[in-house]
């Protein structure tokens, strides 16, 4: 930046000599030239006092009534752009203001020239005043001036400036791959781009450079990285952008599951602490949970480790038990979860009934439930069971006299997840999630198949291209819902940052993991044609993994919400409101790519 110590105005830079959060006393008797925005303005009768503002800070700028250019500043809208000059002088004692680094001091405008005018705002960007999401969206740019957006912006940027010198530091080389690429079943629909040299055929936005990163280990790179940006047409969610996010994308040759974690958790740690703000991170080695047993403790493959909250196995204590209800439904292969609720015995009954209404607000048909009093259990339930199996269901809970514990009866998967989402809401209404930290694991493990209950057919449950654990002869001759796979997510607080896994670098694999799954040899071949024909020339062992930039952000900002992290994001319909899109376009723009629309009913 310009920094012109000479005095002489026409000696300074023509727009500024100083940024607006540089001056301080020892400047006093300077000729300073700062351009910014018009923040503020304070009339006081016979000084206006402007506080101008640039993406660096705030300086006080003052014009006396006498001045010739007083009218002029007078008449400028709060956010016009100008350029002033003048001398910086001290503040008297009393008007020194302490919350700014520049409070000490002021620009006497001797000069002004308005750069550009500011008509009526639609929203303020002085003040954090919600002017709701359309309007802040459709007016993204001023959102974007607010201190509160500037600082969550720079720190996005600071975070993957950390990432790309961590990842350079651990020998990692940077690549970038393909937009325009092949559609690929990664799980969500893909946005599709009509070629106009091909008429009738498709180019798909990438899902996420899997193919692609996998290829340059073939290629004989060692260690890839990118800030990968990642298309996926699929719904907002609040830790989910519609459309488009980033990911760090990482791949790794010659090397196993464990050292893939040693590569990376240096990393996730290293940025988590640096942007913490005194908040607590998992050290490295993070914990270790195989799928099975997160579903079963936590109901859930995305635990927040900040609850202390273990869900327990109890449908044994009611096999054959008094209460018909649960007994009936063990025999017929449901089971019990039992989720623990500390503290919870000297809770009213209101709050006891406030959670049954929520589990069947979930679709559930209620949440049973024992309160342990002193010396007795308490509740429906404990009328219809005896001491022993009351006794049993304590101990396996781990809880004390002055606790309580809910009860979720389905099968498996549907007692999970209402076990899951439980915990959860007793984590947040017993208030007793661990405060300020970061807790990270690993979620291992991962069942290379899942059972579609609605298709009747065996799909890939995680991620097609991974190694299935036991190689082809697992394939071969297990159930293949009992194959597990080398797959791997990290989870913090409670969100998944990242998805990875050992690479399926064999086609013979290929093959039969695709053909469990329904696919053809001639449709892999013809789908994952680059793929599948690079693995026939010599492939390396390889694994790698892809944690969210977005989410990463977003929880060091202390944000619930996505959007507030992303410098133009859309909507929650995937529109963007500022630019317009997505936008109808003009027939000849069809004819030209050959395509005919089909438009639903209005």
């Amino acid at each position: 930046m310009p920094n012109d110590q000479t005095g002489a105005p026409g000696a300074l830079h023509p727009y500024r000599s100083h940024t607006c959060g540089v001056l301080r006393a020892a400047d006093a008797g300077q000729i300073a030239r700062l351009s910014g925005w018009i923040h503020r303005k304070r009339d006081h009768g016979q000084l206006l006092f402007v506080d101008l503002r640039d993406s660096f800070g705030q300086t006080q700028c003052v014009i006396d009534i006498s001045s010739p250019l007083f009218k002029e500043l007078e008449a400028a809208r709060v956010e016009s752009v100008i350029t002033v000059t003048g001398p910086v002088v001290e503040r008297s004692a009393d008007t020194i203001n302490p919350q700014v680094p520049t409070g000490e001091i002021e620009v006497r405008v001797e000069s002004l020239e308005i750069q550009s005018r500011a008509e009526i705002l639609p929203l303020q960007v002085n003040s954090d005043e919600d002017a709701g999401e359309d309007i802040r969206l459709r007016y993204r740019y001023l959102d974007l001036r607010r201190e509160k957006m500037q600082a969550k912006i720079l720190l996005r940027s600071q975070v993957i400036a950390s990432i790309r010198r961590r990842m350079i530091e651990q020998g990692f080389t940077e690549f970038q791959t393909p937009i325009l690429t092949a559609s690929s079943p990664e799980g969500a629909r893909d946005y599709l781009v009509p070629s106009r040299i091909h008429p009738g055929k498709f180019y798909a936005l990438p899902q996420a450079p899997q193919m692609f990163k996998q290829l340059i280990m073939i290629a004989g790179f060692d260690k890839y990285f990118q800030i990968a940006p990642c298309f996926r047409d699929e719904d907002s969610r609040a830790d989910r952008s519609p459309g488009e996010f980033y990911q760090l994308d990482f791949e790794m040759s010659f090397v196993t599951q464990d050292d893939v974690f040693a590569a990376i958790e240096p990393v996730m740690a290293g940025v988590f602490e640096e942007f913490a703000r005194g908040r607590a991170v998992t050290a490295p080695p993070f914990p270790r949970i195989p799928y099975a047993e997160a579903m079963l403790k936590y109901g859930s493959d995305k635990p927040d480790l900040r609850n202390p909250i273990e869900i327990r196995d109890v449908s044994e204590a009611f096999r054959g038990s008094g209460f018909g209800i649960f007994a009936k439904a063990v025999e017929k292969g449901a089971v019990v979860r039992a989720i623990p609720a500390p503290g919870a015995g000297a809770r009213p009954r209101s709050f006891f009934d406030k959670m049954n209404d929520w589990a069947r607000a979930e679709g559930a048909a209620g949440l049973g439930y024992i309160v342990f009093a002193e010396g007795e259990a308490k509740g429906p339930i404990a009328k219809n069971l005896d001491a022993e199996r009351i006794a049993n269901i304590k101990a396996a809970a781990g809880l004390s006299d002055g606790d309580a514990v809910f009860f979720a009866c389905d099968k498996v998967r549907g007692a999970e997840r209402l076990a899951g989402a439980a915990r959860s809401k007793l984590g947040q209404d017993l208030d007793i999630l661990a405060p300020d930290c970061f807790k990270f694991c690993w979620i291992v493990d991962y069942p290379m198949y899942e059972f579609d209950e609605q298709t009747g057919k065996i799909e890939f449950s995680h991620n097609p291209f991974s190694m299935p654990q036991g190689g082809l002869e697992a394939l071969e001759k297990q159930d293949p819902l009992e194959v597990m796979a080398y797959q791997y997510d990290i989870v913090c607080n409670g969100i998944e940052l990242s998805s990875g896994a050992i690479r399926n670098h064999l086609p013979e694999v290929m093959y039969k993991a695709f053909a469990i799954a329904g696919y053809a040899r001639e449709e892999v071949e013809s789908r994952f044609s680059g793929l599948v024909s690079a693995l026939k020339f010599g492939a390396p062992p390889h694994g790698g993994s892809a944690p969210g930039i977005d989410r990463i952000v977003m929880m060091l900002a202390d944000e619930p919400n996505i959007r507030e992290v992303v410098t133009f994001p859309m909507n929650q319909k995937a529109e963007d409101l500022m630019m317009h899109a997505p936008a109808n376009i003009p027939p000849e723009r069809l004819k030209e790519l050959c395509i005919k629309l089909d438009l639903p009913p209005a």
